[in-house]
């Protein structure tokens, strides 16, 4: 069994709903969790807020919060999760922001720099990660990461 069908499996068994705001994965996280049949007994839904003005728009983050932490930071991935388990009315709110390159902009978070959190219980874990890969497989990395966390979190 993956790590996605181990989590569908714990979260359906447990009576848990999860959901995802993610940035940087483009939704792989929830593209991972809906590959396994029966996801939806557990997965309610995710968001995809690529971009600053999504992340206020959908989830109510502030523009002066965002650019005083940085897009890609500790502050922004627990406020994603914080709001998003709200917007999604989720048990568990798991949310990803990074930089997964190939290119940094000025400013910008370093390639390889990711901030992800999960919210479960009013507790909120950070998961911080430096990666040195391509593309694909930082972002792959991430998700399965994140999901091994919340299986470690929630309990077998």
């Amino acid at each position: 069994m993956n790590n996605a069908s181990h989590l569908v499996d714990v979260l359906t068994k447990k009576g848990l709903t999860i959901g995802s705001v993610e940035s940087f994965t483009g939704g792989l996280f929830a593209k991972t969790i809906t590959d396994v049949s029966g996801a939806s007994k557990c997965f309610k839904g995710g968001l995809v807020t690529y971009s600053k003005e999504l992340k206020m728009k959908l989830l109510g983050m502030s523009e002066e919060f965002i650019d005083t932490n940085g897009i890609v930071s500790w502050g922004v991935a627990k406020e994603m999760a914080i709001k998003g388990q709200r917007v999604l009315d989720v048990d568990i709110c798991v949310s990803f922001t990074g930089n997964a390159g190939p290119n940094t902009c000025p400013g910008d978070a370093d390639v390889g720099e990711i901030y992800m959190a999960i919210v479960y219980k009013g507790q909120v874990w950070p998961i911080p990660l430096r990666l040195e890969a391509e593309r694909e497989k930082v972002r792959q990395i991430a998700v399965e990461s994140l999901i091994d966390t919340v299986i470690s979190i929630v309990g077998k």
